[in-house]
C-alpha cells in the first residue's frame, strides 16, 4: 500500500508525515509526498527534527506529483494549513 502525503510546498509538512509513516508503519506501508508547487528543497529544521527523534532523513526531497505518474500512490492525504491562506493541494491522477 503506497501512500502520498501532499502539501503546497514538499519542504516541512508532507515530508515530516512520509519521514514518519515510514519510520512507524509496518510492511507492506509505504510513503512518499510531495508538493503542488515543489519548492525544491527540504527545510533544513524538518530534517533536523527528524534526526533529534531518531527518524531516518535518507531520500528525503523536494518533489511534484510528476514523480510518481509511473507508480501512482493508493492513498492521497494532503496536509495544508488553510489558517495560513494556502489552498489545499490537488491530487489528478489515480488513486
Amino acid at each position: 500500500m503506497r501512500v502520498l502525503f501532499m502539501c503546497t510546498a514538499n519542504s516541512c509538512r508532507s515530508i515530516l508525515s512520509e519521514a514518519m509513516f515510514n519510520h512507524l508503519a509496518p510492511q507492506p506501508f509505504a510513503a512518499v509526498s510531495s508538493g503542488s508547487f515543489p519548492k525544491g528543497q527540504v527545510l533544513p529544521r524538518s530534517l533536523s527534527t527528524l534526526q533529534h527523534a531518531g527518524i531516518s532523513t535518507d531520500g528525503l526531497s523536494s518533489k511534484g506529483n510528476e514523480a510518481f505518474e509511473d507508480c501512482p500512490p493508493d492513498i492521497v492525504i494532503t496536509v495544508c494549513d488553510k489558517a495560513a491562506g494556502e489552498a489545499c493541494p490537488v491530487y489528478f491522477g489515480p488513486a
